[in-house]
């Protein structure tokens, strides 16, 4: 019995110096995969700042050969990890998604998997004709120029929102709008409804209203306006103008109604030829505003007309020494004065039309 004993006090040591040693052993493996799972979840794993677009149908696969492609990624295999642990190949979405450098593979995942988009800013001005608004929208929404196009056409839904197909352009009020690349061109003429709507305070309607204009007839003036000069600190002035003229039943006569009847607002001269177009849009035979906008009117333009400078000119004409101004005149004798000093100028440079 003696023996036995003392044996098993000569092993204890020793079992429990292997212990240790197992112990040891695990805890150095378990903090190596701790630090790997960390790093693989957790590290920063996006090289650089991209806008990453996700269209609507894409693979997996797709999603990260574009990664690969546009060289995202410092580590690959861990975003495949991540990636397949929280099921991201199956919830796939759809967006446009701004990845910052230094994200990691955990952000990046989250962020594609749950669909949270960045919302792009959508910037369109200086548009004259429907191609143009759609040309410039299209390059920051999922909805092509095609698609935008036919809005303009779609008699049905142009009276669902309280316009005809030539007053329509009205409700697009150019300016910067906040907007997710899943957009369509539905959901795009639903947002612009409602900017409009929310431009078109109590006090522009009642400015308005004291011109006895509707929202839609302002917009046709300013377009005119927005075309006849560049200068803002001319756009009170010629709105002024134009009012006086409509009051009195004068027909506009203005020119640029003229280039978009035409369809070419490359003339730089008026011939007597161009005044005669059988077109609604020619406000040399018919009085009163055209039936809808010549171009898409901005903000500033709007406003200028809606704070038109009250005087008594009827008449401008472009001044000779082409700066873009205009000499405004409050009798035809006066503009004939005008005229004939800026036609002569025409006729020095050589330009006929």
């Amino acid at each position: 019995m003696a023996i036995n004993q003392k044996n098993k006090s000569m092993l204890l040591p020793k079992v429990g110096k292997y212990v240790i040693i197992f112990v040891s052993i695990a805890f150095i493996i378990t903090a190596i995969w701790g630090y790997r799972l960390y790093q693989y979840v957790f590290s920063g794993n996006i090289k650089k700042e991209f806008a990453l677009v996700i269209p609507p149908d894409a693979s997996y696969q797709q999603v990260t050969d574009s990664l690969k492609l546009h060289d995202l990624l410092l580590n690959y295999k861990a975003f495949h990890w991540v990636a397949k642990k929280k099921n991201y190949p199956s919830h796939l979405k759809p967006g446009q998604y701004l990845l910052k450098k230094g994200m990691s593979t955990n952000q990046v995942v989250n962020m594609l998997r749950s669909g949270q988009q960045t919302p792009v800013n959508v910037t369109f001005n200086n548009c004259r004709f429907d191609n143009d608004l759609a040309g410039k929208v299209s390059k920051y929404i999922m909805a092509d120029s095609v698609s935008l196009l036919r809005l303009f056409s779609d008699r049905q839904q142009i009276e669902k929102y309280g316009f005809t197909p030539d007053n329509y352009r009205s409700m697009f009020i150019p300016n910067t709008y906040e907007f997710y690349w899943t957009t369509t061109a539905d959901e795009f003429a639903d947002r612009m409804k409602k900017e409009y709507d929310r431009f078109w305070t109590p006090e522009r309607l009642q400015k308005a209203d004291n011109m006895n204009l509707t929202p839609i007839q302002v917009s046709i003036l300013a377009s005119i306006v927005q075309s006849e000069t560049a200068k803002k600190e001319e756009m009170n002035r010629i709105a002024g103008l134009y009012f006086n003229r409509l009051k009195k039943g004068i027909l506009l006569q203005a020119d640029p109604t003229i280039k978009y009847a035409v369809g070419d607002f490359t003339l730089k001269r008026i011939l007597n030829s161009h005044l005669t177009i059988d077109s609604p849009y020619n406000t040399y035979i018919h009085v009163g505003l055209p039936p809808g906008p010549i171009n898409f009117p901005e903000t500033a333009t709007i406003d200028a007309v809606l704070n038109y400078e009250k005087h008594d000119y009827l008449y401008m004409c472009a001044k000779e020494d082409f700066s873009g101004y205009h000499n405004f005149a409050r009798t035809l004798a006066e503009h004939g004065r005008y005229a004939a000093r800026y036609q002569a100028a025409l006729n020095a440079k050589r330009i006929w039309r």
